[in-house]
């Protein structure tokens, strides 16, 4: 049986990975250089020292650490004024939270993760909190996050359940050995070949219920 459920956050729950894209590609041609499609699907899922250090490399910053600084200022101030949530996101984590110990692992930075839950109203119904740059934990597809998430719920991978929308994510769940739910965005969505790796697929949050949760794992 399960024995928790872990959300990734941006895509999942929030629709922001558009928004992060907007915000490299802008920031890209502040610098004179082009941000490409290519460069958009290299960084997901990275933790924030792997997709700076790859910004920086393609001439997005100076630095690493001004890359960084760059993009989480951009977004925090894009936070401020619009948040958007997916549909069915909220009511989705206060099902879930109603049966399991939730966490969130996410390769935001902690910040944005932070705000994100604040404003869907659900802060504190997540237990543990995890982001890949935190600690010597390495970026999704490794399954660092979503384990060390486990591990403060008190749950085995096996019986742990993770709600995830990138083929990345996707993969950092499978790699953890925990069984997946698939909910594909319209942006960048995985291909099929890692879509069938999930337990299930779903078109949206609505049809995440605890009785479909519950024979998943275990």
């Amino acid at each position: 049986m399960t024995q928790a459920v872990i959300f990734d956050m941006d895509g999942t729950l929030t629709d922001t990975e558009a928004l992060w894209d907007e915000v490299r590609r802008e920031l890209a041609a502040a610098d004179g250089v082009e941000w490409t499609d290519d460069a958009t699907a290299a960084v997901m899922g990275m933790s924030t020292k792997e997709w700076s250090a790859y910004m920086a490399s393609h001439g997005v910053g100076a630095t690493p650490e001004q890359a960084a600084e760059r993009t989480i200022g951009a977004l925090l101030e894009r936070y401020r004024h619009d948040l958007p949530a997916l549909p069915g996101a909220a009511d989705a984590v206060r099902r879930m939270a109603a049966r399991w110990p939730l966490g969130v692992a996410s390769s935001s930075p902690r910040v944005l993760i932070e705000r994100g839950l604040e404003s869907l109203g659900v802060r504190e119904l997540i237990t543990a909190v995890r982001s890949t740059e935190e600690g010597p934990a390495r970026g999704k597809p490794a399954p660092d996050a979503y384990l060390w998430v486990a591990e403060q719920l008190g749950a085995e991978p096996a019986r742990t359940v993770v709600v995830e929308d990138s083929g990345t994510g996707i993969l950092a769940g499978l790699n953890a050995g925990m069984a997946v739910v698939a909910v594909p965005p319209h942006f960048h969505p995985p291909s099929q070949k890692i879509l069938d790796r999930a337990a299930v697929v779903l078109t949206g949050l609505d049809e995440l219920t605890v009785d479909l949760v519950d024979g998943l794992a275990g």
